[in-house]
C-alpha cells in the first residue's frame, strides 16, 4: 500500500496541528501548571495535554469545496 504526496500532506496538514496543540498543552502543564490543585486544566497533565491537542484540531484549516461558495451568489 502505497500513499501519493498528496494523500501524505492531507493527512499531515490534519494531524500535525493536533500533536503540535497536545504538545503545547503538555508544555503548558510543565513549565506554567498549577501546583495546588485547583485549576482544573493546567493541574493534570492528561487533562491539559487533550486540551492542547482539541485546541489543535481546532486549527486544521478547512478545506475549499467544490463549486462557487455562497459568498460568490449575486
Amino acid at each position: 500500500m502505497e500513499f501519493s504526496r498528496p494523500e501524505i500532506t492531507k493527512w499531515a496538514q490534519r494531524v500535525l496541528p493536533v500533536i503540535l496543540g497536545a504538545a503545547g498543552g503538555y508544555a503548558y502543564y510543565h513549565f506554567i501548571g498549577c501546583t495546588s490543585g485547583a485549576c482544573p486544566i493546567s493541574s493534570n497533565p492528561y487533562i491539559s495535554t487533550a486540551y492542547g491537542g482539541v485546541i489543535g484540531a481546532l486549527l486544521i484549516p478547512r478545506s475549499a469545496k467544490s463549486g462557487a461558495s455562497s459568498g460568490d451568489k449575486q
